[in-house]
């Protein structure tokens, strides 16, 4: 019988090309199909629900796969992850992708298609001083930034509006730049770090990077919060501020709503 497998993936970015399979380079889709493919004993094609740029990590990465296979579902994760791991015996050595969860949906279920929303995280460190050792991690900005303002300016961009002006070029077609952002946080974790937490029903190229530089440059005193309802009415990108680096970026939970309340 076909077995429909949903997986809840994490990874660091650092060292992959992206979520996406490409031809000849190291990406975590293609990693984890091979050790699926080992594992299942036929090919195995996954369908993710958000396509990661290279340096963006995923505490909650999730995508599904089908087919007729022997081994049992909950045998998978630890079948995979061991094989990535290049085997039990590798004392001490740890994947930079790893499996959480496993489980099996109702025939109709699409990883992608089902999703119901997503929910990111950026990090800041806002110091003075360098920290190589995070530099994979976070975006490290210099310059003091002013919270209270950029809780000002967040709070204006939650809700439903036509989100162009923070679209990136390159990304796949859209038949429309209309979303809706459930929340928008921004709080301090820790001395020195500053955490943006967004949730929404889904996310144009590059948002949530140019959501985060822009409300960089509201705490930098660049731009003032209440430009920020003018700037996403333009629809311009121009108007926006700058890109945020990948590192910062982490991929937090995929929502499937009462369909995978109910399954888990």
């Amino acid at each position: 019988m076909e077995r429909n497998i949903l997986l809840t993936i994490e990874y660091d970015g650092t060292n992959f090309c992206g979520w996406q399979r490409q031809p000849g380079l190291r990406t975590v889709q293609g990693q984890l199909e091979q050790a699926l493919t080992k594992v299942c004993g036929k090919e195995i094609t996954l369908n993710g629900t958000s396509r990661t740029d290279a340096g963006v990590h995923a505490l909650g990465q999730r995508a599904s796969f089908r087919g007729e296979f022997g081994i049992p579902t909950d045998r998978i994760m630890l079948a995979v992850n061991n094989l990535l791991c290049g085997g039990m015996n590798v004392r001490g050595k740890c994947a930079d992708v790893c499996i959480r969860d496993v489980r099996e949906m109702p025939a109709d279920f699409h990883a992608r298609f089902d999703s119901k929303g997503k929910k990111y995280r950026y990090i800041i460190r806002n110091s003075g001083e360098i920290d190589v050792f995070a530099r994979n991690y976070c975006y490290q900005v210099k310059s003091p930034l002013d919270l209270a303002a950029m809780q000002e300016a967040a709070a204006l961009i939650v809700g439903t509006h036509d989100f162009a002006c923070f679209q990136a070029a390159g990304g796949n077609p859209r038949e429309t730049t209309v979303r809706t952002v459930f929340s928008l946080d921004v709080f301090r974790r820790e001395v020195g770090d500053i955490a943006i937490e967004i949730t929404g029903d889904g996310f144009l190229y590059n948002m949530v990077r140019i959501i985060a530089g822009t409300l960089v440059e509201v705490g930098q005193g660049k731009k003032r919060p209440r430009e920020i309802s003018s700037i996403i009415t333009s629809k311009e990108r121009q108007r926006a501020g700058h890109t945020a680096p990948p590192e910062g970026l982490y991929l937090v939970e995929i929502y499937y709503g009462e369909l995978y309340e109910r399954e888990a």
